[in-house]
């Protein structure tokens, strides 16, 4: 009996030092620490939800690398975030709202969710299509990170360096997440690039698509305009379409398919219409009435007139920073203007912009300026954003990028 009791007492005492290991060790990182204090009054901000924690806002701060883990408080000591520390005017990006600190498990979960969300659109396991976005930074609660799901292969590209140090995290938290789905992970860094390149196939809405997961833009592809192509495709049948910034021809090639007469497509860069036209003979549309020019593309519009029944403008962000909002605005005008004089009456002008610092409304008015110069009868047909696999959380409006507008040219 006594070595019975004995034995009892030596297994709750080993239960009582493992549970003391571990409250010692978080009591140690709260002590040790040094938390992110906020200024008074700055934290009723932080608190709603928006994810990043702008250096504006911060008392005081430890001399930290990009990446670092921090714990964010109030001057009172009230639990605010975790996130991780950037030397930038975004000083943090929020990454749990929980005080317990992001472990492996964390990410586990994080992944888990976004695939989860995906299943629930029906994109992860589309008949029609094998790729979609798997991560959207902050509207997916991993702020920074992008995650392109290609036919098996995950492209994961940083957008800033402090997201960059948890790549071991984050490299086991999609295969957890996707298991056998996942073939191979291809990281984009912010400060290199891998030499050569990596070429995969891939379906969206039935059309195949080689692209360049290395040396291509962004990810490889703009699975962003996904739904959009399908409209245009829904639209272009025995039609006349120019599509400029045609990239490698995602637009094209769904008029294309949609039946369109004839599409001619327009880029600045070789490599981009090479991949082209790989993707027309993939597409058996080598011989179906399609045209790549390698231009400027304000330059080939103005040189045409009344001579297309579409015309798609998706042009790269032409403002990355407000400092260049005046200049993007201009150039936005420019193109819109060129693409209403090059248009037939009676045509639909599929035109975007991809610059976050350009809201709705300022890209509504100046396509509006545009329009008021070309002196034509206009009409807005569609209202069109980015795909919903790139979800924009409420409490983040700048996730909210990609704005479009499809107008009935008189």
């Amino acid at each position: 009996m006594h070595s019975e009791w004995k034995c009892k007492v030596e297994a709750f005492s080993s239960i009582m030092q493992i549970f003391l290991f571990f409250f010692l060790r978080n009591l140690s990182l709260r002590l040790f620490m040094e938390n992110i204090v906020l200024k008074h009054g700055k934290e009723t901000a932080a608190s709603r939800f928006h994810p990043w924690i702008f250096s504006g806002a911060i008392h005081k701060a430890p001399k930290a690398a990009d990446g670092t883990l921090v714990r964010v408080c109030a001057g009172s000591g009230d639990f605010i975030c975790w996130g991780y520390w950037g030397n930038a005017s975004i000083a943090v990006r929020v990454l749990s709202r929980e005080d317990v600190q992001p472990t492996q498990h964390f990410w586990n979960e994080r992944f888990m969710q976004a695939l989860a969300y995906r299943h629930t659109l029906g994109f992860a396991h589309a008949a029609e299509s094998n790729c979609f976005r798997l991560v959207h930074g902050e509207g997916d609660g991993i702020p920074g990170l992008v995650c392109d799901y290609y036919n098996g292969v995950v492209v994961a590209q940083f957008h800033n360096e402090g997201i960059e140090q948890f790549r071991t995290e984050i490299q086991n938290g999609l295969q957890h997440a996707l298991g056998s789905m996942l073939k191979n992970i291809v990281f984009r860094s912010t400060h290199e690039r891998e030499a050569g390149s990596q070429e995969g196939l891939i379906k969206e809405n039935g059309i195949l698509y080689e692209i360049d997961f290395v040396k291509g833009q962004k990810t490889g592809f703009f699975l962003d305009q996904r739904l959009n192509r399908a409209l245009l495709g829904s639209y272009a049948r025995d039609k006349r379409v120019l599509n400029t910034f045609c990239y490698t021809g995602g637009f094209s090639l769904a008029a294309l398919k949609g039946g369109a007469a004839e599409v001619v497509s327009v880029d600045s860069s070789d490599f981009a219409l090479q991949l082209l036209e790989r993707n027309l003979e993939l597409n058996g549309f080598k011989d179906a009435g399609h045209r790549s020019v390698s231009a400027d593309a304000v330059q080939y519009m103005r040189s045409v007139s009344n001579d297309f029944d579409i015309i798609v403008l998706d042009p790269p962000a032409f403002a990355k920073s407000l400092k260049a909002r005046h200049n993007a605005i201009q150039a936005y005008k420019r193109i819109n203007l060129a693409a209403l004089k090059a248009i037939k009456p009676g045509g639909l002008l599929f035109t975007f912009s991809c610059s976050q610092v350009v809201d709705y409304e300022l890209f509504r008015r100046t396509v509006y300026s545009a329009a008021l110069e070309c002196g034509r009868e206009i009409r807005i047909v569609h209202r069109l954003e980015q795909s919903p696999d790139h979800p924009v959380s409420i409490y983040h409006p700048e996730g909210e990028y990609l704005k479009g507008l499809v107008l009935h040219v008189l």
